[in-house]
């Protein structure tokens, strides 16, 4: 084996270990390093036979195993190896071993490249799963990703962008030709399409106290602080109030339209008593409990609703599931 001390062309000795004792490196293999600028062994996982013949041939005309390695770039253990070898049995060539055989054949991966290439959006299990019950071969998700990425294919985030429409998309495109290079980001298939805004839907308004609440509001039009005195304080706030007692207190968050000059007039000439609620802190109403179980329920009806009258008619409906369940839920 070769040890060269140092890899600069000031180096003028190293070392070879020959039988447990290391002898100064020979003035030939040193030249070879002044001029290559170090020894490079190249690696390879298997000799030709061919070049075990060369190397056979040259070890019986009297070369130097450390000759030899120099000369074909191998390393000397696997021309001692090698000599060993023929000294035992007389051959030199390889002996056959066909390994581990591919569990999925040419046409099988092209399956996956093909079926992939068509849906973008499934999984390595749904592929997986899909090649199993159309060629009868069973193969895992590992397998799956590492067929896809010989040729490329590697799992990718879709780009969230919002809807455009067929005037959106030539100006955009006669744009990114003139500012990007060309890709596959922004193609059809790789878009999953989302409102900035998170498109249409219901603003919804609810009270609670313990064993108790008021009427869910429900409208379409963005919340004003005309819209927050005259539907909600006046209609809700007002008659509820009214039937407490005088421990009354009303809880309600920073939103600019619950803050207007128009809404304060209306508590302070009802009597009603407002909790002071400082201006970027947490939103630590109860309330918020009673959203996000009637959010995961409105999600999980099947099938959920996709019009926003239907839509509408689930916020009621599970609303009166929810509300009689208050104490339990704060």
């Amino acid at each position: 084996m070769v040890r060269i001390e140092s890899h600069n062309e000031s180096v003028r000795e190293g070392y070879i270990r020959n039988g447990g004792k290391e002898v100064k490196l020979l003035t030939s293999a040193l030249k070879a390093f002044q001029s290559n600028k170090g020894i490079v062994m190249t690696q390879r996982k298997h000799l030709d036979d061919f070049l075990r013949g060369r190397i056979i041939g040259r070890l019986e005309c009297g070369r130097t195993q450390l000759e030899i390695s120099e000369e074909v770039g191998i390393a000397q253990i696997v021309i001692s190896r090698l000599w060993q070898r023929f000294q035992d049995d007389g051959n030199v060539s390889r002996c056959y071993s066909t390994g581990r055989p591919r569990v999925t054949t040419p046409n099988e991966d092209r399956y996956l490249v093909v079926t992939a290439k068509t849906n973008r959006r499934i999984t390595a299990s749904d592929l997986s799963r899909q090649l199993s019950s159309a060629t009868g071969t069973t193969v895992s998700r590992q397998t799956v990703c590492r067929r896809l990425g010989h040729i490329g294919l590697y799992a990718r985030r879709p780009v969230r962008c919002v809807p455009l429409t067929a005037t959106h998309c030539g100006l955009r495109l006669t744009w990114s030709r003139e500012h990007r290079v060309p890709g596959t980001r922004y193609h059809q298939e790789n878009i999953i399409e989302r409102h900035r805004y998170g498109g249409a839907g219901w603003l919804v308004w609810g009270g609670i106290i313990l064993d108790s609440r008021t009427d869910l509001h429900v409208q379409s039009v963005t919340m004003t602080g005309h819209i927050y005195r005259e539907f909600i304080l006046e209609q809700h706030v007002r008659l509820f109030r009214g039937a407490m007692d005088a421990e009354f207190l009303f809880m309600d968050d920073n939103t600019r339209s619950h803050r207007a000059n128009i809404v304060d007039e209306c508590p302070q000439s009802e009597d009603i008593t407002r909790m002071d609620w400082p201006a970027y802190s947490p939103d630590l109403n109860p309330i918020e409990h009673v959203w996000d179980m009637l959010g995961r329920r409105i999600a999980a009806r099947q099938p959920p609703p996709t019009i926003l009258p239907d839509f509408r008619r689930a916020l009621f409906d599970e609303s009166g599931v929810i509300f009689p369940k208050i104490r339990l839920i704060i």
